[in-house]
């Protein structure tokens, strides 16, 4: 009787209280740049201009301030496009050397 109400009892606790959560889920890989979350495309650019920032906070597991990234390691380098407004996308710089296209979504609150 009482190895049944211990099962009864841990099952009704697994069920009514929250399970901790190990991994954020999130819809696509970004940046955060000046205030704004800049969604990594799949399209690679050629000519920047000049270096912008870089990632300073990375998880995948929670949000932080500043130039944040889901998908990039602190360090990481931001660079303006040549011949595109910052307000429209930004490059950033992989790991190999190439840089690709992040275009801006919105307003980034956390």
């Amino acid at each position: 009787m009482k190895t049944f109400s211990l099962l009864v009892l841990v099952l009704i606790s697994g069920i009514l209280l929250p399970q901790p959560s190990f991994a954020t889920s999130w819809a696509y890989s970004f940046v955060v740049w000046d205030g704004y979350i800049y969604v990594v495309s799949e399209e690679y650019v050629d000519e920047v201009d000049r270096e912008i920032g870089h990632v300073t906070a990375y998880s995948d597991m929670e949000q932080y301030h500043g130039n944040f990234s889901n998908a990039y390691r602190e360090g990481t380098k931001y660079f303006s496009i040549e011949g595109v407004r910052k307000e429209e996308a930004i490059a950033v710089q992989e790991e190999d050397g190439r840089f690709i296209k992040a275009d801006r979504e919105s307003e980034y609150l956390r």
